[in-house]
């Protein structure tokens, strides 16, 4: 499964890394609804959330699933311009802007992108405001998530630009509240990491840049598009002559562990990428995540385990403390190997295998991480 961004004849030039005060916003306000996803940021989201005025703090609630469980696309309202020049503004003013100039359509459908999921291809190219059975859709799943979001999709379904006005001046709110000091002290490593990698771009090309922004982007050998490694499947292309030609990266310092992908039919696509701190170990891909799950979901394999991460076995001392056969004990041994959870080291004629701790230690964050990405 992945997300795959088609880019093939697209300019190098057309490749951009840029950072977005409003997409920033948007990963701060989820770090604040959720901070489970963010263990590393606990404490600014404990301080930040305390010190917010009981009425930004309601709002904040009122609109809440536009970044609690989806990432709205209009946090990303640019990449919705049909002026492939557009990138990320310098303030949020500058960004909020550019959100004002897309269309009633296009900023509700993307508003309520979470009320429309099923088919986010199919929804992005149609609208609640003129199509009454996505309306009637999207109240009904607004209500399924209570009845503030239900409130909330009625009054912009029927009244969106009084909605975008509110949601405007949330920001800016927010903005006053404790985005200025925020974006003050991140705006400057992410300017540095969007100015490296546009460097890295230039000297070594599409691969390696791709590798210095996450483990889980490649492209093919002929650079033709961009893989993102996740738990979902979906398509885009970045050389829509309808939309215009690009690609833009949008690194965040409160993303991590998510890497996403707006791929919005008529949309330009963006890769939101974390940067990871340095002491933390790069993702797994979706595939080995899966073989370690399914190498420890056989019950002689949870046995072995048992012993291997007591001591060092040799496969005839694993058969004997087993009753197994040696090679039915290798044949084990070697799942277990390919999924990296144990390691083999070589005494004299014999081979001992031990359970690898520190990986095995991982697998819960690796499941969040995977599944979060």
């Amino acid at each position: 499964m992945s997300v795959t961004i088609d880019i093939a004849g697209l300019p190098q030039e057309r490749i951009v890394f840029a950072p977005s005060p409003l997409a920033e916003l948007g990963t701060a306000l989820h770090t604040l609804a959720e901070p489970g996803h963010h263990p590393g940021a606990h404490a600014w989201a404990t301080a930040t959330n305390s010190s917010l005025k009981p009425d930004l703090a309601d709002r904040l609630c009122e609109a809440d699933f536009l970044w609690r469980t989806t990432f709205s696309d209009i946090l990303l309202g640019f990449a919705g311009l049909r002026d492939p020049s557009v990138q990320p503004g310098a303030t949020l003013a500058d960004e909020l802007d550019l959100l004002d100039k897309l269309d009633d359509e296009q900023f509700v459908s993307a508003a309520l992108e979470f009320t429309c999921g099923a088919d986010y291809a199919a929804a992005a190219r149609l609208s609640p405001l003129s199509d009454a059975g996505l309306q009637e859709r999207a109240v009904e799943l607004a209500a399924a998530r209570g009845s503030q979001q239900r409130r909330f999709t009625e009054r912009l379904l029927t009244d969106p630009p009084t909605v975008r006005a509110w949601i405007r001046r949330l920001f800016e709110d927010c903005e006053q509240a404790f985005f200025a000091d925020t974006w003050n002290r991140v705006r400057g490593r992410l300017t540095a990491d969007a100015r490296q990698k546009s460097e890295l771009l230039r000297r070594r090309g599409l691969a390696a840049t791709l590798e210095a922004v996450s483990p889980a982007l490649s492209t093919d050998d002929r650079g033709s598009v961009i893989v993102v490694d996740k738990l979902v499947s979906a398509h885009t292309t970045a050389v829509d002559p309808d939309v215009g030609p690009g690609v833009t990266f949008v690194p965040s310092v409160h993303q991590w562990p998510h890497l996403s992908v707006l791929h919005r039919h008529g949309w330009r696509p963006i890769v939101h990428y974390p940067l990871a701190a340095r002491e933390l170990p790069g993702p797994l891909s979706v595939e080995q995540f899966k073989l370690r799950m399914e190498a420890l979901a056989h019950p002689m394999r949870m046995r072995l385990c048992r012993n291997l991460a007591r001591a060092p076995y040799t496969t005839s001392e694993l058969a004997d403390e087993t009753g197994v056969s040696s090679p039915e004990i290798s044949r084990h041994l070697a799942l277990l190997k390919k999924a990296g959870l144990i390691t083999a080291r070589r005494r004299g004629r014999y081979v001992q295998y031990q359970l690898d701790l520190k990986v095995v230690g991982r697998l819960g964050s690796d499941f969040l991480e995977t599944v979060l990405r």
